[in-house]
């Protein structure tokens, strides 16, 4: 701040909360229900992920899901509905965790149901929390797959706050440096 005037550029907590009020994901039935070439795929993840603030999404990556067999290959150079929602699943927790142990997680959650209803299902508990990012979240025993979506939500969650808090704090304060 300067003489009490908040700078253009310096953003707080509470704009970062408004932006994340904002947000809307693509439900299942939202995504392109025709193939996508490898341009039209980063166009559509990038844009759907850009209000998140998340690292762009490139073709080398998604070449790279598909050579670890994280997601499955395209078809004539084509991705499908099921790869789309892979791909944005798998670019939000990417930071947070290694490639196979996403995998193992949408697996044991789509184990249990379709994937269609496990996408939608992670991404109304990952809307709900970005909407309501102060609010309590509770996991059943009952439903253990359930508890792994919301989980996995309250992940994202949390590291986009935590990188969020940590841009403000250092557009605020400048660490002394360790005389050795």
């Amino acid at each position: 701040m300067l003489g009490g005037v908040r700078m253009a550029n310096e953003r707080t907590y509470a704009d970062w909360q408004a932006r994340m009020q904002k947000v809307i994901l693509p439900k299942w039935t939202e995504l392109p229900n025709f193939d996508l070439y490898m341009d039209q795929v980063l166009l559509l993840i990038n844009e759907t992920l850009q209000p998140l603030g998340v690292d762009p999404v490139t073709a080398a990556m998604i070449n790279n899901y598909v050579k670890h067999k994280v997601i499955l290959s395209p078809i004539k150079k084509k991705y499908q509905i099921m790869q789309l929602a892979d791909i944005i699943v798998i670019s939000l927790l990417k930071p947070s965790y290694p490639l196979d142990k996403i995998r193992q997680g949408i697996d044991q959650v789509t184990a249990t149901g379709y994937p269609k209803r496990a996408y939608d299902s992670f991404i109304t508990a990952l809307t709900a929390q970005l909407h309501h990012l102060d609010a309590p979240v509770s996991i059943s025993d009952q439903d253990p797959s359930g508890g792994l979506t919301v989980a996995a939500a309250q992940l994202i969650v949390n590291k986009l706050r935590t990188d969020e808090l940590l841009r403000i704090n250092q557009a605020q304060v400048q660490p002394q440096q360790i005389e050795k």
